[in-house]
């Protein structure tokens, strides 16, 4: 049975105390840093939180981030720094958190990542900073690495709940105008570093809510909405404005926005000397497979859309539709899969499958998000994959019939690939079926604009400074990189407002 916050944080409080008493005799060494244990996160009981949509990580106490950051080595060479997409300085936050400094130590990480309490909760540390640290290796176990993801989440909560949040510094405006498509990790990174330099800055939303993804795809138990809001808000007090409900493509087009002429009867389309493009990647991928327009099939887009941008599970307060479910089928092995998958107990279904093609080994969801998932109930089918939908003379969906498959050569990826197994197809009984298998880019901006290079996928082409083909428009995060994390698409953001920056001086 997992030991509830106030058990771990007591049992925290008293190693720390031994371990400060042998600092005070003389520093410690890296093996008796390496024999402290990684700080489990606290969490909710899987049982409770599984009709709930509250966060499931509780967050460290003191003394647990206290002693997690005694585990850090210190390195010279600093390979965690390497590992991260935004070059946060990890050593020098750690340092602080190691001396109770937690306001310094948030400060530190704030010089390149502007979303910590973000980044904490959903960046996939141990494929990252965590995947090059040197206590991971010495220990060969990336989950006994410094668990720096967590740490960052524990000093970004510790500013917010302690009122201690400041907002970062403007120059003196310039009079440039910058006009940035998309509110999701890559626009807000823009925004903020465009802001700082004192550039006038337009966030154009197509939502009725800024935050992309971080709002629409990720849900509450996984990263409170609320934190996102407060993000936004550091913006909007740096001066940045936020316009929702304007789809660039159709409300205006990119060269409308480039246009200097004044001949536009609304500011907001015209007049802009730099256009950064980060509208995500929102084309969900389907099977292409017979039934699959029955109804009760249907993307984690719209699943996940419906559910935390409209809150469909708060039926009290919502007038959100949502298709009621017994047996849900989650088609995918991502992230993506995992939230619709959780969601859908969430929101009333009996019984929640993952279909997945591979095996536990090769899905690439979170190793954390697959043990919630696994421990709250959700059936894992592996070495499974749909045929064709199977439904009634409604038209709705009431089966799938699976293929089964064994492992066989890696293929490029390095995955062991899926082989089918002749004559193995069979029925599976459901009421719901949620396709997760990722999402192309929008094909919208690349139609409606003349002369920008994108490939066959739809993707931007950019530069190595995130230049697009066309002048004064720069593109990052999904919509060049297809679904990637929330981390990747802040590293484009700042190389982009970087290269803006340029521009403008």
């Amino acid at each position: 049975m997992n030991k509830t916050k106030t058990e771990l944080i007591a049992g925290a409080e008293a190693l720390l105390a031994s371990i400060t008493e042998k600092k005070a005799q003389g520093s410690l060494s890296a093996r008796e840093r390496s024999h402290i244990p990684v700080q489990e996160m606290p969490a909710q009981d899987p049982k409770e939180r599984a009709n709930n949509v509250s966060e499931v990580a509780l967050g460290y106490g003191d003394a647990q981030a206290r002693l997690e950051a005694e585990r850090c080595l210190g390195c010279k060479n600093q390979p965690c720094v390497k590992g991260c997409p935004v070059a946060v300085p990890i050593p020098r936050f750690i340092a602080e958190i190691q001396k109770g400094l937690f306001k310094e130590a948030v400060d530190i990480i704030k010089e390149t990542n502007l979303l910590p309490a973000v980044c904490g909760r959903v960046c996939p540390q141990e494929k990252q900073c965590q995947a090059e640290c040197t206590l991971g290796k010495m220990l060969k176990n990336v989950e006994k690495a410094v668990a720096i993801g967590r740490l960052e989440r524990f000093v970004a909560d510790w500013e917010r709940e302690n009122g201690k949040v400041t907002i970062p510094a403007v120059k003196p405006p310039t009079n440039k105008k910058v006009a940035v498509i998309g509110s999701g990790p890559a626009g807000l990174t823009v925004a903020a570093d465009v802001a700082r330099e004192g550039h006038a800055v337009t966030i154009l939303e197509a939502f009725h809510k800024p935050g992309g993804v971080m709002v629409y795809g990720i849900p509450e138990f996984r990263l409170p909405k609320s934190i996102v809001q407060e993000e936004v808000d550091i913006l909007s007090k740096m001066g940045v404005k936020i316009e929702t409900n304007f789809l660039v493509g159709r409300t205006g087009t990119i060269a409308k926005l480039l246009d200097k002429t004044g001949t536009s009867s609304n500011p907001l389309c015209s007049g802009y000397d730099a256009v950064f493009i980060g509208v995500g990647a929102g084309l969900p991928k389907f099977l292409n497979c017979p039934g699959e327009n029955l109804v009760g099939v249907m993307s984690a887009n719209e699943y996940l859309t419906r559910a935390n941008l409209m809150k469909a599970y708060d039926t009290e307060k919502a007038a959100t539709p949502m298709y009621e479910s017994k047996i849900t089928a989650v088609i995918g092995g991502g992230n993506v899969a995992m939230d619709a998958a959780r969601m859908a107990l969430r929101l009333g279904s009996e019984q929640v499958h993952v279909v997945y093609r591979r095996t536990r080994n090769e899905m690439p969801a979170r190793a954390e998000e697959i043990e919630h998932a696994a421990e709250e109930g959700i059936i894992f089918d592996f070495l499974r994959n749909p045929v064709r939908f199977l439904g009634d003379d409604q038209g709705r969906v009431t089966g799938i019939e699976l293929l089964t498959y064994e492992l066989g050569e890696p293929d490029d990826s390095g995955r062991r690939s899926p082989v089918a197994i002749k004559g193995s197809e069979y029925t599976f009984n459901c009421d719901t079926v949620i396709v997760a298998l990722g999402n192309e880019s929008n094909p919208l901006i690349a139609r409606t604009t003349k002369n920008l290079s994108s490939d066959k996928r739809g993707r931007i082409i950019v530069d190595e400074t995130q230049k697009t083909s066309l002048d004064r428009v720069y593109a990052g995060g999904d919509i060049v990189l297809g679904a990637a994390t929330v981390i990747l698409a802040m590293g484009e953001g700042r190389q982009a407002a970087a290269a803006i920056n340029r521009i403008l001086s």
